[in-house]
C-alpha cells in the first residue's frame, strides 16, 4: 500500500468516491461512497486529498465485479463474433466463443438482476444498437426463464438464440432502427427472411444445436399464425422462441429511434399485455410483469412529495418498488441518492417520467450512484 495524490481527471462531478480521502495531516476529508456533488468540492478534494493505493498489494481477482463491465464485455465480444458470422468468414470456434459470451450474460444476471435490468435503460455502451439489443434481449429472456424454473440447459439455449437471433440482418438492423418511413419491398423481404438467413449463417459457422437453431428460426412467429417466416401457430412454435420473442419485443419498445423516444417500461409492458390476445402466448407477459414489476428497475418516476428519481429495486409487491430519489421537489439535484419506500403515501409513485424529458433539463446521473460498484463502468 502507498499514499498518493488524486490524479487529474480521476474524479468527476456526480461520481461516488471509490476510496476514503485524507488530508495531508491524515484527517479524513471524505468517506468512500460519498457523492462528489459539485465542481468546488471536486477541486478541493483534488487539491488537498490523498488516498491509500492498494492496487499493487491486492491480487487483481479481489477487485469487485461489475454487472456493467460484464455486459459491456459481452457486447464487445458479440459484435466481433456476429460480424464474422455475418460475413461468412471462417474463424476459430464460433460456438465456443458464443457460449463464453452467454456465460458473461449469465454471470451479470446472477451478480445483480436489478442492475442488469436497469442497464437496458441507462447503460451508455458504445456498440451498435443491433448488438446491444441482442444482449438486452438475452438478459430479459433469462429472467423470465428463471422465473418459470426452466432447466439450466434450456436457459443457456435461449440465451444463445437471443444473442444470435438477428445475425441474418446484422448489416441492416441499425439502418432500419433509424428508418422513419414505410419499408420498401426489398427491406420487407429481407426482414421476413432474416430468421432463415440467420440459421444458414449459423450452420455455416459450425453451429448445429437443434434447439438453438429452431429458436432463431421461430422468434418472429405468432400465436395466431400471422408471424414469419413459416406462419406457424402457437402449438408449433418452440417455447424458447416464444420467450425470446417476448424479450425481443419488450426491449425493442424501450429503444430510442430517430422518429420517436423510447417507451417507458410500464407502457411497453401494457402493450405486450394487449398483444397477448393475438400474437403472444397469453401467460408469458404476465410472468414478465411478475418478474419485473409494474415499474421495472431503472424506471424514471416522480413521487408524491415532488422528488424525482429511478426505481432502484423491487419491493414487496409489483406496484411499490424502492426508489432512489435524485432530484428534489424544485428539480435541484440531491447531495446523494435518498432511498424511498413507495408504500408510504407521501413517497408513493405519482407518475412515470420519460428519460428524454429529464435529460432535456440537463439532468444526468451515473448508475454507480444508485447501485454502487455492481454498476461501475
Amino acid at each position: 500500500m502507498k499514499i498518493r495524490k488524486i490524479s487529474p481527471g480521476e474524479l468527476q462531478v456526480g461520481q461516488l468516491l471509490p476510496w476514503d480521502v485524507y488530508g495531508d495531516g491524515g484527517g479524513l476529508l471524505a468517506r468512500q461512497g460519498q457523492l462528489v456533488a459539485n465542481r468546488k468540492e471536486l477541486d478541493s478534494l483534488a487539491e488537498r486529498g490523498v488516498v491509500e493505493d492498494w492496487s499493487q498489494a491486492l491480487p487483481q481477482s479481489r477487485a469487485p465485479q461489475s454487472v456493467l463491465r460484464l455486459l459491456n464485455g459481452a457486447q464487445l465480444e458479440l459484435q466481433h463474433v456476429l460480424q464474422q458470422i455475418a460475413a461468412g468468414v471462417p474463424f476459430g470456434n464460433a460456438q465456443r466463443m458464443l457460449e463464453d459470451i452467454a456465460s458473461l450474460v449469465d454471470s451479470a444476471v446472477r451478480l445483480s438482476a436489478d442492475v442488469a435490468v436497469a442497464s437496458i435503460l441507462h447503460s451508455r455502451s458504445g456498440v451498435p444498437y443491433s448488438v446491444r439489443h441482442s444482449v438486452d434481449t438475452a438478459v430479459v429472456a433469462q429472467l423470465v426463464a428463471q422465473a418459470m424454473k426452466k432447466p439450466e440447459e434450456d436457459i443457456r439455449t435461449l440465451t444463445l438464440a437471443a444473442l444470435t437471433m438477428n445475425v441474418g440482418m446484422l448489416g441492416e438492423h441499425d439502418r432500419l432502427q433509424m428508418f422513419a418511413g414505410p419499408l420498401g419491398e426489398a427491406d420487407r423481404r429481407m426482414l421476413r427472411s432474416h430468421p432463415q438467413t440467420g440459421v444458414l449463417l449459423l450452420r455455416q459457422a459450425g453451429i448445429e444445436h437443434a434447439g438453438w437453431l429452431a429458436c432463431v428460426l421461430a422468434h418472429h412467429e405468432n400465436e395466431d399464425g400471422s408471424g414469419y417466416p413459416g406462419g406457424k401457430t402457437g402449438a408449433y412454435v418452440p417455447e424458447s422462441a416464444k420467450l425470446v420473442a417476448l424479450a425481443d419485443r419488450y426491449c425493442a419498445r424501450l429503444a430510442r429511434r430517430r422518429y420517436r423516444p423510447g417507451m417507458t417500461p410500464n407502457a411497453a409492458l401494457r402493450e405486450l399485455l394487449l398483444e397477448a390476445r393475438h400474437t403472444l402466448d397469453g401467460l408469458l407477459p404476465a410472468v414478465l410483469i411478475r418478474e419485473l414489476g409494474i415499474y421495472p428497475v431503472g424506471t424514471c418516476v416522480r413521487l408524491a412529495n415532488g422528488e424525482a428519481g429511478v426505481v432502484a429495486r423491487k419491493g414487496l409487491n409489483a406496484t411499490t418498488p424502492w426508489v432512489a430519489s435524485l432530484l428534489g421537489p424544485t428539480g435541484a439535484p440531491l447531495p446523494q441518492p435518498v432511498q424511498r419506500d413507495t408504500r408510504s403515501e407521501s413517497t408513493a409513485i405519482r407518475e412515470v417520467l420519460a428519460l428524454e424529458d429529464l435529460e432535456r433539463t440537463g439532468w444526468r446521473f451515473f448508475m454507480e450512484q444508485v447501485w454502487g460498484r455492481a454498476a461501475a463502468q
